[in-house]
């Protein structure tokens, strides 16, 4: 039997395991920035609405409940300015990873085919592609590829690991350019409620797509601005046709959100206060570690949004993560994203503020 598993690249945070062992030994603790694991509560309504549920002894439906497609339309209307967007644009996940990992796959991609992602980019994009048999492709500007043979693009804003923000007029003309060219595009937005110096689009905004969700689908996750990742509560949004498709592959392979989560996502999605109480809070330890960083000799690019914050002393990735590990801070190293990250590193600032404020007295 061929191993599957032959097919991937190290597992990249196995990498990181000794310089974990320099930082864990640091005489007040490790500050853990590399991950960027939500640290702060599950809000308490979410946590009401999952118990609430919690008496679920039937099987979930893979399309969910009416109650979840309606907040998932109502928040693609509200939050994102899509327009008629229909139960049929719509359908949950089990957390983003998981879809950006088979989606391929389950695209009925596989050799000869070729998938596309940013030079700089979450690895389980490559992964996605590798699984199935796909070329994986990098670019600079997708408009720049060769359509032959690309079946998937995807995007990313705002992009993990950078913060990089795509304006209005980049999508709408790489959603151009891919429509004129039969080429998918998958947008991943996870991070899109989490805009600093920017104000991150979806592709499904209007003045993007022009109205229609032709050849277009949105990621979005409740991990980051709901503090939801031990919940895998995700969802996708877009072209009918392509979800209609995989619902009917996620029916057979049993991909169902599970019940209770999809109760609490409907009540997460139902309320922003969480969701701006919890930017305040990444706000303040993004300003805090961003201050140190930079008056500690480190030059900070990109950032504008998103989770983490992109940093370079102009020196090979991993001595400065070794660095910082004798500081007892772990971040994580540029080229886990890219052989163009080589020179950066990872911060994230989803630690606790005790954590953040250790964190700044070293490099204070």
């Amino acid at each position: 039997m061929s191993a599957v598993s032959s097919r991937l690249p190290v597992f990249p945070w196995d990498k990181l395991e000794p310089y974990k062992k320099t930082a864990l030994a640091h005489p007040d603790g490790i500050v853990d920035l590399s991950v960027g694991t939500p640290v702060d509560p599950v809000p308490a309504l979410i946590q009401e609405a999952l118990v609430a549920a919690a008496d679920s002894p039937g099987y979930p439906t893979v399309w969910g409940t009416k109650e979840l497609r309606d907040a998932l339309t109502g928040w693609c209307e509200r939050r994102l300015g899509a327009v008629d967007v229909a139960h049929e644009n719509v359908l949950p996940v089990v957390g983003s990873k998981e879809l950006v990992a088979w989606l391929p796959t389950q695209l009925g991609l596989g050799a000869g085919d070729r998938v596309a992602y940013p030079r700089l980019a979450y690895p389980t994009y490559e992964v996605g592609a590798r699984l199935c048999g796909a070329e994986a492709v990098v670019y600079d500007d997708p408009t720049e590829l060769d359509p032959a043979g690309l079946k998937l693009l995807w995007l990313n804003s705002p992009s993990n690991p950078t913060g990089r923000v795509l304006s209005p007029e980049e999508l709408t003309r790489i959603v151009a350019w891919a429509r004129e060219h039969g080429v998918l595009v998958f947008s991943d937005e996870c991070y899109l409620e989490l805009g600093w110096e920017a104000d991150p689009v979806s592709v499904l905004h209007p003045d993007v797509c022009g109205g229609s969700y032709e050849g277009i689908v949105a990621v979005h996750s409740l991990s980051k601005r709901s503090n939801l990742a031990g919940y895998r509560a995700a969802f996708i949004a877009g072209d009918a046709a392509v979800l209609g498709e995989l619902l009917q592959i996620r029916k057979h392979g049993g991909m169902m959100t599970a019940a209770p989560v999809q109760a609490a996502t409907v009540a997460a999605l139902g309320d922003d206060a969480h969701v701006a109480g919890q930017r305040e809070r990444y706000a303040a330890r993004r300003a805090a570690l961003r201050a140190a960083l930079e008056a500690h000799g480190f030059r900070i690019e990109h950032s504008e949004a998103s989770l983490y914050l992109w940093a370079t002393r102009d020196e090979p990735c991993w001595e400065t993560v070794a660095y910082l590990a004798e500081k007892g801070v772990l971040v994580a190293p540029g080229d886990f994203y890219g052989e163009a990250g080589e020179r950066f590193v990872r911060v994230a600032f989803t630690a606790t503020d005790e954590r953040v404020e250790a964190a700044v007295k070293r490099l204070g």
